[in-house]
């Protein structure tokens, strides 16, 4: 017969080990952006090991998935768009079927042929007019989700037109913090964050056990938080177009750009999407600047376990039905 003694005893030092755990941080740069990884782990060492393999993780996918690397997959795919299908990894191909899926979700405000687009519109201070009309349109002549043919039986992907391309700047970052959080959870590690230049990806709790949380800024007014938002096993991507942007006729023209019209978005400097993957709240941040406010709250509010907060060009907020600013605040 067990002693309840010997229970005490046990759970007193199962309560040691885990109040042993330290939270380690590293930051650095991969896919171009800013990283920073955070495990709770025993021990420096451990949790230096355990970022480690997160860092080749964030790797491996940069070689998949990169456009700007000549021997990835998607360059192949890009070289032989309107001649051949490419056989790809399985990883790559459905990654690429969740886009699409993402494309007909979005009536194409997202899409990842996005990278076939012309590059018309300047955000370098180098615009002195606007583009005309019949060069923003020739600019998405080769943009459309539904020219990328996919063979599930033969693992191909297929461009249907000449100099059509596709790229992952939109959900590359994301999809990298949600395979990275999956390889950490399988490595052991209790707790931690993934935050891939505003695509967060959490698992676990802190330390003293609480819930991570983020913090909600206006980003026409760092210094003001609106709200700190617990987040468990969960994601949230923040994205903002405050700092790209031209402005003709007192309008301003952001650098996110609606791939049906090739026409930049306008009216939202903020958004944030809370998701269970972040290459989902990825995909749905974009998607939401080009849908517009009222849109894009709408479309929100009719998907389950999806919240988003979006900040217009007044600084003024705007919150999806499911969102609770009194936690935490």
């Amino acid at each position: 017969m067990i002693r309840l003694q010997h229970i005490i005893t046990a759970c007193f030092l199962f309560s040691i080990v885990l109040n042993a755990q330290e939270t380690h941080k590293r930051t650095l740069k991969l896919m171009g952006s800013r990283f920073d990884i955070t495990v709770v782990a025993l021990n420096e060492e451990d949790a230096n090991q355990y970022i480690d393999v997160a860092v080749e993780e964030i790797k491996r996918i940069e070689r998949l998935i990169s456009s700007w690397d000549s021997h990835s997959q998607t360059s192949l795919i890009n070289k032989n768009a309107g001649s051949n299908p490419v056989k790809v990894d399985k990883e790559l191909f459905d990654l690429i079927d969740r886009a699409i899926k993402i494309s007909q979700l979005t009536d194409g405000a997202f899409d990842i042929s996005y990278a076939s687009m012309d590059r018309v519109w300047k955000f370098d201070g180098s615009m002195t007019e606007m583009p005309s009309k019949e060069a923003i349109e020739q600019s998405i002549s080769k943009v459309g989700y539904k020219n990328i043919i996919l063979n599930k039986d033969s693992l191909t992907v297929f461009l249907k037109h000449k100099g059509m391309k596709i790229g992952f700047g939109a959900i590359g970052k994301g999809y990298a913090a949600d395979k990275t959080k999956a390889l950490l959870k399988r490595e052991g590690v209790s707790a931690g964050i993934i935050n891939a230049s505003g695509d967060l990806n959490t698992w676990g709790k802190q330390e003293d056990g609480v819930d991570w949380k983020v913090a909600i800024k206006n980003p026409l007014n760092k210094n003001k938080v609106f709200a700190l938002l617990p987040i468990n096993e969960s994601a949230v991507v923040t994205s903002g177009n405050y700092e790209k942007y031209v402005e003709f006729n007192n309008k301003r023209y952001t650098h996110i750009i609606d791939p049906r019209t090739g026409y930049p978005s306008s009216g939202i400097v903020s958004v944030s999407v809370f998701a269970p993957s972040a290459e989902l709240a990825d995909a749905l941040a974009t998607s939401i600047f080009v849908m517009g406010k009222e849109v894009g709250l709408d479309f929100i509010n009719q998907l389950k376990s999806i919240e988003c907060i979006i900040v217009d060009n007044d600084g003024r907020m705007h919150y999806s039905d499911n969102i609770d600013l009194t936690k935490n605040k």
